[in-house]
């Protein structure tokens, strides 16, 4: 049998202590990559920030300028065609809201 100190059982479960946020922050990543439920934009989230599903829409928007689109926005996601403003809900990516801002 071998012959393990308390020492070498300490370092060792610290060690793995270490470890368990590594692994959380890879299973956390798998679990938001899942679909999302498309926005409704009737709901009071998307009628706040005047988003619509097709940009061209939002043409008598003061706001809005030819070529702007969810697609190109800094918010926008599209692994999961996910919006940093709208955390719950994928958004078309030809769509747009008043808080659109050009990707750096």
């Amino acid at each position: 049998m071998a012959d393990h100190s308390r020492r070498d059982f300490m370092r060792h479960s610290l060690l793995g202590l270490a470890a368990l946020p590594l692994g959380a922050g890879i299973l956390s990543r798998t679990a938001f990559a899942q679909e999302l439920p498309p926005l409704d934009p009737d709901s009071d989230q998307a009628k706040a920030l005047n988003y619509v599903e097709t940009a061209s829409e939002a043409s008598d928007h003061p706001a809005y300028a030819e070529g702007e689109t969810c697609a190109n926005c800094m918010f926008f996601q599209a692994d999961t065609q996910g919006c940093q403003l709208f955390p719950q809900n994928s958004v078309n990516p030809g769509g747009w809201c008043q808080s659109w801002t050009a990707q750096a």
